[in-house]
């Protein structure tokens, strides 16, 4: 292959990547993969957010065509945990059974490798989808909410992994690949293109960007400082917990 045709298959490579750690869509091209990549994948974060929106948006306005809105977006929500596979609601269900039934710090994080559920994260849960639900209903364009919620809580990870050290056992964890070594420069295009989603689509939802900034904020410097605090760093788990915390946050401002 020319050389200057590998920065492009690398990065390539490096978003197919990105769909499969966070999706259960297949890869369509061959992975070299590497520790490296697994780190550089985590920029495409925000980007597989805003595919997986239009899949729901999509879903959602031929869903509407025989249903009621409530209806079309608890459809919606199971195609979400399916295409997923939960993967942020088990983080959120793990951290919260870890920080609300272990005392020290090696206890929440034996509690939170444990793949039981407990009351904590059962409550959780409940709660986060049911509240979802709710907002989705309540907006003004359950379309477009649906569609850039997604891209726009996928930052809040990446400004964890950069912010807060690393906490769990790295040989024994799922997220130690993008946990470890994320470039500042690849946090820069994240933050560009989640910018350019919020000001785009305040377009046609007035205030998004504002509620976007007050979400993505509010999760980093309360659920960050929370964190750290309790566990001094981050998780995989609490990653993915603050995925759906941005959500939530941010369906409340729109």
């Amino acid at each position: 292959m020319p050389p200057e045709k590998k920065p492009i298959s690398h990065e390539w490579q490096a978003f197919w990547l990105a769909i499969g750690f966070l999706t259960r869509i297949p890869m369509l091209v061959r992975i070299d993969y590497s520790q490296k990549l697994m780190n550089q994948c985590s920029m495409y974060f925000p980007l597989v957010g805003l595919l997986l929106g239009a899949l729901y948006a999509g879903l959602f306005a031929l869903l509407n065509l025989a249903w009621s809105p409530l209806i079309c977006v608890l459809l919606v929500l199971c195609f979400h945990l399916f295409i997923t596979g939960a993967f942020h609601e088990d983080g959120l269900a793990d951290s919260v059974d870890a920080l609300g039934g272990g005392y020290t710090v090696e206890k929440r994080l034996e509690i939170m490798k444990d793949s039981r559920i407990g009351t904590y994260g059962t409550v959780a849960l409940v709660m986060a989808l049911g509240l979802k639900a709710a907002l989705l209903v309540d907006t003004q364009s359950i379309w477009l909410a649906l569609l850039v919620t997604p891209a726009i809580s996928r930052l809040a990870p990446l400004l964890l992994m950069i912010l807060l050290p690393y906490v769990t056992d790295p040989d024994k964890s799922k997220s130690k690949p993008v946990a470890e070594g994320f470039s500042r420069k690849r946090l820069l295009v994240s933050c560009l293109f989640t910018a350019l989603v919020a000001l785009i689509f305040s377009l046609w939802l007035p205030g998004l960007w504002l509620a976007a900034l007050t979400a993505i904020i509010t999760i980093v410097l309360l659920w960050g400082g929370y964190l750290q605090r309790q566990l001094g760093g981050y998780t995989g788990d609490a990653l993915g917990a603050s995925v759906v915390f941005c959500e939530l946050v941010l369906l409340l401002g729109i």
